[in-house]
């Protein structure tokens, strides 16, 4: 996809980080955007300073877990816009500790925002486009994650890589149709974002029982400065936003923002198919 200047955007997870950048570059480049996030306060936020620069937008509060809160988008962009081009499936979060530490609240929780809310944006989105007949693009927000042996984040592991392969096959499948459908899957790598901090939007009925957290003050302090140093750390949201498009014009399916991060992924493959057990860049350093 190389031309984007009056046609529509549809980004979930717009209201802060990569969802937000993407949305301004949207603008930038002279879309129509319609932003989607559970974060009704920040959403409206976000709204604002869009309009503000002069962007045509419109902001629907989205839970992505949920199919018919995805129809509901769908249906108001149709009716505000009169179509989609681009759709940013990037809603994502974060919780649990081991694999089997972790509850099933937990795997519930981000299994359901990351791999289901995917699977509902293509399933409502690709018939729309396929309607069209007009050219359109689909980006699948991953991580390296999903592509390496860590510890730890497994719920979150076991999401993005079931987003990678949804994404492979759907691309083999509308590649069979001939269709003027793209996908993208894109590897943000460390980026300043709120992600650590999704558990402000972890719906009642899922959190986790409090008396089970057996963290003291101190290690809990810990926790919180470990956070803030990934924040300040991390790599500006607007610089993903920018290769992104760069990526989009050049046709590629695999979008590393940060390429010196290939080689995580390239050790796990290695493993494969040597057929050796799994190994992980920081035990080998």
């Amino acid at each position: 996809m190389k031309e984007f200047r009056g046609k529509v955007a549809v980004i979930t997870g717009a209201a802060s980080g990569i969802g937000f950048a993407l949305a301004e570059r949207c603008a930038q480049e002279g879309m129509k955007v319609v932003l989607a996030d559970v974060e009704e306060p920040a959403l409206r936020a976000a709204e604002e300073r869009l309009r503000a620069a002069g962007a045509i937008t419109l902001g629907v509060v989205t839970d992505v877990s949920k199919e018919t809160e995805v129809e509901k988008l769908a249906q108001t962009t149709l009716q505000t816009f009169g179509g989609v081009h681009l759709l940013c499936n990037n809603a994502g979060v974060s919780a649990g500790t081991t694999v089997w530490q972790s509850s099933l609240a937990d795997w519930q929780w981000v299994l359901g925002v990351n791999l289901w809310g995917v699977i509902y944006g293509i399933r409502t989105f690709v018939p729309i486009m396929l309607a069209q007949e007009s050219e359109s693009h689909i980006v699948n927000t991953v991580s390296l994650a999903g592509m390496v042996s860590l510890p730890g984040m497994a719920s979150y592991k076991v999401s993005k890589q079931g987003v990678i392969t949804l994404s492979e096959t759907l691309y083999h499948e509308l590649k069979n149709q001939t269709a003027k459908v793209g996908v993208s899957v894109l590897f943000p790598g460390g980026v300043r974002t709120r992600l650590i901090d999704s558990a402000r939007n972890r719906p009642t009925d899922l959190q986790n029982d409090p008396s089970l957290d057996t963290q003291t003050p101190e290690e809990k302090k810990q926790r919180e400065a470990r956070r803030q140093r990934k924040r300040e750390q991390g790599l500006d949201p607007a610089v993903v936003a920018h290769r992104l498009f760069d990526a989009l014009r050049a046709g590629k399916f695999y979008i590393f923002v940060q390429p010196e991060q290939k080689s995580e992924a390239q050790l796990r493959m290695e493993d494969i198919l040597q057929e050796q057990n799994p190994r992980h860049a920081f035990a080998t350093s």
